[in-house]
Order: structure tokens, then sequence, then C-alpha cells
């Protein structure tokens, strides 16, 4: 059968199964038998005993598929499913899960609300903007965005319709915000596309740093400007008995600074000590694997230590210090977590699974020191993640099936001669994918789309003239164009995130939001937000430079 035909037998399959409810991987399964059979076999559909039928069970034929089962293109399929699920970096998956599970389930995020708000809530439009810098750490931290959004919905949604906030503008921060782990590293989304693309991870984590920082300034910018154009929309608390001054902020944020600057210079102090004085009692402490550091190196961070340890002592005080201990030490933690997974990442200490690993040990010994460890908390995330890591191994499965049984059967020259045969300039073959992406975004989970829809659009892309992607071509090598197009489908799923009717961010807040706020209430708060995605992946699109600042 030709694919033209199949294709359309494809789109129409699609939306019937997922309109009557069949979950996505089962879905995509079931097409991907369907692609293989109508292209290698149709003589299984048209004449089904054409080989014969013997006790109800098929004798081998001689078709493509049914004469050796597991050779030809059955082989190739297997190899492509096999590839993908045994991945190493997939382990991160489930690893970032459990991470923010855990960061969900512990106090760790509602203390670190409390602290931003103890130094924000005097600021016009304050608790909207400590939520937005909650969701930046959060997303920081693990990467995941539906734990997100109930977690501000939570903690933040209540606390800003107390303050007689714009039910709008507390809807748009906490679903915006939450949904910046498909942009911020560790993001899941990057490294599933990493995965299916075979493009470096860690490149695209970097690429990615600039513009989900952009975009998250931008929703900052837009709610302090927008409140004090309407100062209605946020009305500032009445100060409290122990509300810092501006004054007291930046002595007890300054000497917060420096105490943690201080302590970490003196643990790589500590740390050379243990080692070297160990090492003349142990020679064998010290092997090829250790990192050692100079002595310059070493002087430099017993100055920074002895320095802080002058100011603490000598100019603030000792109690000064407890005080701001006190004031800042919920930030600690979160900041902690962040430090860990990617200062080891960027720092090129371990990989993504390695760095995943270490910050949900590190999240464990947080909650141990915070004594909220328990069993049932231990139990609770582990089936929060077997559950969701199921879900997302099932659509794997099957949107990987389908998109491999769709390549073997011609489907990518297919719509690449479908889209250059309209003779479009190279941005608007672009701008048509980002219309595709923004449409099945509305419909559609970004599993998929990665999944189904990525093997067919990269390769077109990869053969436009790299001197033409963008206004100012700046471009240089395939591999970059990989990671443009990369960042660029994540600030369209960020859209889909809030896009309706299916946005699961409002979803999401729906689930623990006050009875009378409706989904509609929440995609209507959702608009100006949406609207400042749009300009991200425009000024993407057409400054690709942006993706390359720290590549």
């Amino acid at each position: 059968m030709e694919i033209g035909t199949i294709s359309i037998i494809l789109l129409i399959g699609m939306l019937t199964l997922l309109a009557i409810g069949m979950p996505l991987g089962f879905a995509s399964g079931f097409l991907a038998v369907v692609v293989m059979v109508l292209k290698f076999e149709p003589t299984l559909v048209t004449d089904p005993f054409i080989y014969g039928f013997e006790f109800a069970q098929w004798t081998i034929g001689d078709g493509i598929l049914t004469r050796s089962f597991g050779t030809g293109p059955m082989n190739i399929l297997a190899q492509r499913l096999y590839g993908i699920t045994t991945n190493y970096v997939l382990i991160s998956v489930p690893l970032f899960i459990f991470m923010a599970t855990l960061l969900e389930r512990s106090g760790i995020a509602r203390d670190m609300y409390t602290c931003l708000s103890t130094w924000m809530a005097r600021t016009r439009g304050g608790i909207a903007v400590v939520t937005a810098l909650m969701a930046i750490v959060m997303a920081a931290m693990s990467g995941i965005i539906g734990g997100e959004v109930v977690l501000l919905g939570l903690i933040a949604l209540p606390q800003m319709l107390r303050l007689g906030y714009n039910q709008n503008l507390a809807i748009g921060t906490i679903c915006a915000s939450g949904s910046l782990g498909t942009m911020i590293p560790p993001s899941i989304v990057l490294i599933f596309y990493g995965l299916i693309t075979e493009t470096s991870i860690h490149s695209l984590f970097k690429a990615a740093f600039l513009p989900g920082f952009m975009l998250a300034t931008l929703y900052i910018i837009y709610i302090l400007v927008r409140t004090r154009l309407n100062p209605s929309l946020a009305p500032l608390p009445e100060p409290a008995a122990d509300a810092m001054t501006m004054r007291e902020k930046v002595f007890y944020g300054t000497t917060l600074i420096i105490l943690l600057v201080g302590c970490g210079a003196a643990v790589v102090v500590l740390r050379w000590i243990y080692i070297h004085v160990g090492a003349s009692i142990n020679p064998k402490m010290i092997n090829e694997n250790t990192v050692l550091i100079g002595g310059s190196v070493l002087w430099k961070y017993s100055a920074i230590s002895a320095l802080a340890a002058a100011y603490i002592f000598l100019y603030a005080g000792v109690s000064a210090a407890k005080e701001a201990w006190a004031k800042g030490k919920g930030m600690v933690a979160p900041l902690l977590v962040v430090f860990v997974v990617l200062g080891s990442i960027y720092g090129g200490i371990t990989g993504i699974t390695e760095a995943a690993a270490m910050g949900s040990l590190a999240v464990l010994f947080l909650i141990w020191l915070r004594k909220e460890f328990s069993i049932t908390l231990l139990y609770e995330a582990s089936m929060r993640t077997f559950k969701s890591t199921g879900t997302i191994i099932w659509v794997t499965f099957g949107a990987t099936a389908l998109a491999g049984a769709y390549t073997i059967a011609g489907g990518p020259s297919y719509v690449a001669n479908l889209i250059v045969g309209y003779d479009l300039p190279t941005l608007g073959v672009i701008l048509v994918m980002m219309v595709i992406f923004l449409i099945l975004g509305a419909f559609m989970d970004w599993t998929g789309i990665v999944l189904l829809v990525m093997p067919v659009f990269l390769p077109i892309v990869l053969k436009l003239p790299m001197n033409e992607l963008g206004l100012t071509g700046g471009l240089d090598s395939k591999t970059m164009v990989r990671v443009w197009f990369g960042i660029l489908f994540c600030v369209n799923m960020q859209v889909s995130f809030l896009s309706p009717p299916f946005g699961p961010a409002a979803f999401y807040l729906k689930s623990v939001a006050p009875p009378h706020i409706t989904l509609p209430d929440i995609f209507r708060g959702f608009l100006p937000f949406i609207g400042m995605q749009l300009l991200i992946l425009m000024l993407i699109l057409f400054v690709p430079e942006i993706t390359t600042v720290f590549l």
C-alpha cells in the first residue's frame, strides 16, 4: 500500500483511538502493527486466509512479515525498541521523578516558600514573585512539571487569594511558573529529546539554560510591572511585627551569603587537610581518581574562609549571623540539591543518571536531617514513582514502535517531500512545524509528540540550509541545529502545558483549587503567560544564537 494512504489511515486511526479514550501507549502500539501490515504484507488484511488457517493458529506464510518472524522489518523495529529502552540515561527519569515526589511530600518546599515570603512579603506582587522563584528552584532540582503545579497550588494559591491577589494573576503565575520544568535543566523533556534524536544531553542542558531563565525572568518582570500599573491586582499585606526593613534585608542577606560562602570554602580546606594528613598515615587514600587542588587554589579558599570568619566575628556578630541563618535557612536545602544536581552535570563530574541518583540521595538525607523521614513517606514516594514511570515507559514502547514502523515504511521521506513540495522558504518550513507542534500539544502529551513526530521532523530540519535558519543564520554545524530545534520544541511544550482544551497544568491545579475556580477561569488566567511563551519562542526562532551562548 502507498505510504500516502497509510499516513491518512494512521492519522484517522490515532484521532479515533485517542477520542474513545485508549491510552496513547496502546494506541501507538496497535497502529505500529497496522502500519507494518499495510506496508509490507497487506494480504493479512485483504485476504487473511491466503496462507491457510489450521487449528485456530496461523501457519508460516510467504510474506515479508510472516515468512520468518523476527527478521527483515520486524528485526529493525525490535532493535529500535531494544536500543531506546536499554539506554542508560533513561534510568535518570524515575530518579528525577522520585526526587520530585520526595520534595512534594516533605516540608522542604514549604519552608522555602515561607523563607522567600519573609524577604518579599512587602514588595508589590511579592508573593507572586516568590511563587515564580520557588518554581525556578524546584525546576532546577528535579525537572518535573505536574508535581510542581500541585505543590504550588497547595502552598501559594490559598496565600495569594487570602491576601486579595487577582485570581487570574495567581492562577497564571502558578501554572506558568510550575511548567518551567520543561525548559530549565535537568528537564525530562530535554532528556527524552536527546535520547530520541541522539543529541548530547549535556549540550541541550547548556543551551536551555539561558532561554529557560529568560522566560522565568520575563514572568517576574511581567508580575512586577503589572502590579505596579494596577496595584489592586496585588494588595500589600499588613506589615508583620517582625517584618524587616530594606536596610535589614540588605544586612541579613549579605551576612547569610558571606556565611554560606565561608562555610563552603572551609569545607574545601578541611577536605585538603583530611586527604593529605590521611595520606601520610595511609598512602592508599590517594589514587588516580582523587581530585586534588593546588597550593595556590588552597590559599585562595583559605583566604575566603578567613575573611568570612572576620566579617562574622568582628563586624556582624555571632548573634546577627544566627539571625540571618534563621531568616534564610529555608533556602539552603533546595539550593544544596540544585548545586549537587546541576553542579555535578555542568562541572563534568558525573553524567545525567549519576546526578539524578546523587540528587535523590541528597533529598533523602535532608529529609532524614529534618526528622521527616518515615517508611510511609518512602513507600508513597516509591509508588508514585512506579506509576509515573510505568506510564512513561508504556508510551515509550508504543510510540517508539509506531515511529519506527512509520520510518521503515518511508514516512519521513513522504512527509519531507510533501512539505518541500510546497516550495516554502526555510523559515516557512520551521513555522509550519511550530504550528503543528502547538496543535498537537493541545491534544497530546509531550512524550508522544517527541517520540512520534521528532523522528519525522528533525531529518527535514537537518537538510535545510543552515545559513537560512533564523534571521541571523548563526548556526554553523548540524549538532547546533539539533540542539536549537530541541530548545524550540521545549518552548512549544511549555505552551502546550497551558493550551486549552487539554492543557495538563489546568487539570493539575484544578485538582487542588477551591471549588469556585472553574476550568474556564484557569485557562483565562493563562492567556498573558501564553503570550510571553510565544514571544520567547519567536525570539529563539529568529535569533538561534541564544541557544549557543554556553555551548
